[in-house]
C-alpha cells in the first residue's frame, strides 16, 4: 500500500451557528468550498455555558443532504417535522437525511439549557448525488454503545469506526455516499494507517495535539487535505497523547448549488427549496 501525502494543512476559521453558538471550520471557506462529497465541516466548542446561556440550532429547514452530528462531550436533542425525535450524548451520532425537504431542530439538552454545562463535538454536512437528493427524509440515532471500536498499534491506537468501515470492523450507520468518518485517538507515540480507496478525497482533522500526517505536521484544529497519491491514510502522534478526525469519501462530481440550509444541483432548485419551504411543503415541528 502507498501512504498519500499531506498536500495542504488548513487552520480552521472561527464561525457563529445557529442561535448563537460558536465553531471552529476548515470548509467551507473562498479558499475551500468543499472537499467533494464532504460540504461542511465544523468543531463545535468545546465551550463551557452558562445557566440559560446554551446556544442551538432551533427550527430550520434543509434539503438534498445529509447532517451528521458526533457529540464528545454534552448532549443534544433533535426534533423534525415527519416526527423524529431524539437525544445523544458523548460518543453518539444524529445522522439526518434531509432528502426533499425537513424541519429540524438541534439544541443543547434541556439540562444545559437550564443548568449550564459543557458542549463539545462536530457537525459534517455530506452531499446527495442528483438521484437522491429528492428521497424522503430519514433520521438515523446511533448511541455510543453501537459505535465499534478498533484498537490496533499494540494498543496505543483506538479507531471509532462512525461510517463507512475499519479493517472489516463495519459502522452501524448507513449512508447513501460512499464515506469513511473515524475517530482516532493516540497515545504519546501512537501510530495510526488505514486504507482507503485511491480515488477517494480524503483528509485528517486534528481535535487536539500534534501530529504528522504524511510528511506533514499539524495541531489543534489544523486540516490536513490529502493529496490523491496513495491508497492509505498514516498519522503518528507528536509526542502527546493526539486525536483526529478522519473523513474521507468517493466524489460525487456533480454541479452544486447551495444556499444557507439548501444544496442542490441548480439555481433553479434552490429557488424551488425556498418556495416549497415557504408554502409549508417541508411541513413543521408539532410540540
Amino acid at each position: 500500500m502507498t501512504i498519500r501525502t499531506g498536500q495542504y494543512v488548513i487552520p480552521a476559521m472561527h464561525a457563529v451557528e445557529g442561535a448563537g453558538f460558536h465553531v471552529r471550520r476548515p470548509f467551507p471557506t473562498p479558499n475551500l468550498p468543499m472537499v467533494d462529497p464532504f460540504l461542511l465541516l465544523d468543531h463545535m466548542g468545546p465551550q463551557e455555558h452558562e445557566p440559560g446561556r446554551a446556544e442551538g440550532a432551533p427550527d430550520h429547514p434543509h434539503r438534498g443532504f445529509e447532517t451528521v452530528s458526533y457529540i464528545l462531550e454534552g448532549a443534544f436533542e433533535h426534533e423534525d417535522s415527519v416526527g423524529n425525535s431524539g437525544r445523544i450524548g458523548p460518543g453518539a451520532v444524529q445522522w439526518m437525511t434531509a432528502g426533499s425537504g425537513v424541519v429540524h431542530s438541534e439544541m443543547p439538552a434541556t439540562e444545559i439549557r437550564t443548568d449550564g454545562g459543557t458542549l463539545h463535538g462536530f457537525q459534517v454536512w455530506v452531499n446527495l448525488p442528483a438521484a437522491a437528493k429528492m428521497i424522503p427524509p430519514k433520521y438515523q440515532d446511533v448511541l455510543a454503545r453501537d459505535i465499534p471500536e478498533v484498537v490496533t498499534d499494540g494498543g496505543r491506537v483506538t479507531v471509532r469506526v462512525i461510517a463507512g468501515d475499519f479493517e472489516g470492523t463495519v459502522a452501524a450507520a448507513r449512508t447513501h455516499t460512499p464515506i469513511a468518518y473515524w475517530h482516532v485517538r493516540l497515545d504519546a507515540v501512537g501510530s495510526f494507517r488505514g486504507g482507503l480507496p485511491a480515488e477517494w478525497n480524503a483528509m485528517v482533522y486534528v481535535i487536539r495535539g500534534e501530529v504528522a500526517v504524511g510528511e506533514a505536521t499539524a495541531r489543534e484544529a489544523d486540516l490536513v487535505l490529502l493529496a490523491p497519491d496513495g491508497d492509505e491514510v498514516a498519522v503518528g502522534a507528536g509526542g502527546d497523547a493526539a486525536e483526529v478526525l478522519v473523513l474521507a469519501g468517493l466524489p460525487i462530481r456533480e454541479p452544486v448549488a447551495r444556499y444557507g440550509p439548501f444544496v442542490m444541483n441548480t439555481r433553479e432548485e434552490i429557488i424551488e427549496a425556498f418556495e416549497d419551504y415557504q408554502a409549508g411543503r417541508m411541513g413543521a415541528i408539532v410540540r
